[in-house]
């Protein structure tokens, strides 16, 4: 009797046994994720409150994860990184064209190139350019008109479209007008009160600080000597150090501003009376610092 109910017993307990071998059979087929990782999978993806969490593989030795927001996933289910918000404070946007405030002059006379202007000045004019007669308007109003205060005007041999290194402008210095302030840049504190001046192309505006003034003359044409008229383009960098040295050693003094190769130059040239026979020269250099305001186009020919 003790023998038959041990096998019932032995029975009961190989059923119970099946039955839970099937049972957990059943319930890893429908829950696979309950399964431990297989150590050569590269990669994991889990849901974890509302999160997507891209871990690495446990084989690579570290345990960096990608944290990605649940609403970061894309119509094709692909994952979209959580970019910062966007700030339009922070867009720094290209400043639009303006209209040329020069633009009136500019379309009634061709021959004009820039307007230069030195604030708190009497220096306030159009620049013209003629290459083909370098003096026409130095007894020429802006109409073409004799006039014997004549207007500022470029050297043949520089040229603003495109722009060589070093732009001359002459004028005369008539009393108060033309470049009759330009004159004043022999006393440091006048400089020190106008240090800036600007010249208005067609294209924008050009900002310079004024490097150098002192006194010169035209010389004959076989003196070897500097001649600060005779520079226009720096090829190289000897070019550019040798304007840029002699220049700075004639000024009546250290205006503090400084350039390097590849910078741009004007100059401003006037009659001076400290040599007789009209061979005088006074003479202003500036160096660009920046380009201000850029102008919507006045014609097709004016791009650099």
């Amino acid at each position: 009797m003790k023998d038959k109910n041990r096998v019932i017993v032995y029975i009961l307990v190989i059923l119970f046994a099946v039955c839970l071998v099937v049972g957990c059979v059943f319930l890893f087929w429908d829950h696979p994720d309950v399964l431990p990782p297989k150590e050569s999978e590269i990669s994991e993806t889990l849901f974890e409150e509302g999160e997507l969490v891209v871990q690495e593989p446990v084989n690579k030795g570290h345990e960096e994860s990608v944290s990605l927001s649940g609403n970061d996933i894309s119509g094709n289910g692909e994952a979209v990184l959580d970019l910062p918000e966007f700030d339009p404070s922070k867009v720094v946007e290209e400043e639009a064209p303006v209209e040329n405030p020069y633009k009136e002059w500019f379309l009634k006379n061709d021959d004009m190139v820039a307007w230069i202007k030195i604030p708190d000045t009497c220096v306030d004019y159009p620049v013209m350019w003629t290459p083909e007669d370098e003096e026409y308007y130095l007894r020429k109003d802006f109409n073409e008109k004799y006039d014997k205060t004549g207007v500022p005007f470029l050297d043949s041999e520089s040229s603003m479209y495109p722009m060589t290194t070093n732009l001359i402008i002459y004028g005369h210095n008539f009393k108060d007008i033309m470049f009759y302030d330009v004159l004043k840049y022999e006393d440091e504190s006048y400089f020190k009160d106008h240090p800036y001046l600007y010249l208005y192309g067609k294209d924008c505006e050009h900002r310079y600080a004024v490097m150098a003034a002192f006194r010169s003359r035209v010389y004959y044409t076989t003196d070897t000597c500097f001649k600060y008229y005779k520079f226009f383009e720096a090829k190289t960098e000897e070019e550019f150090k040798d304007f840029y040295d002699n220049v700075k050693e004639l000024s009546y003094y250290d205006t503090g501003v400084t350039a390097s190769f590849g910078d741009k130059f004007v100059t401003l040239s006037t009659c001076s009376d400290h040599l007789p026979g009209g061979v005088g020269r006074f003479v202003l250099v500036a160096v660009e610092i920046e380009n201000g305001d850029k102008y919507l186009s006045i014609d097709e020919g004016t791009s650099e």
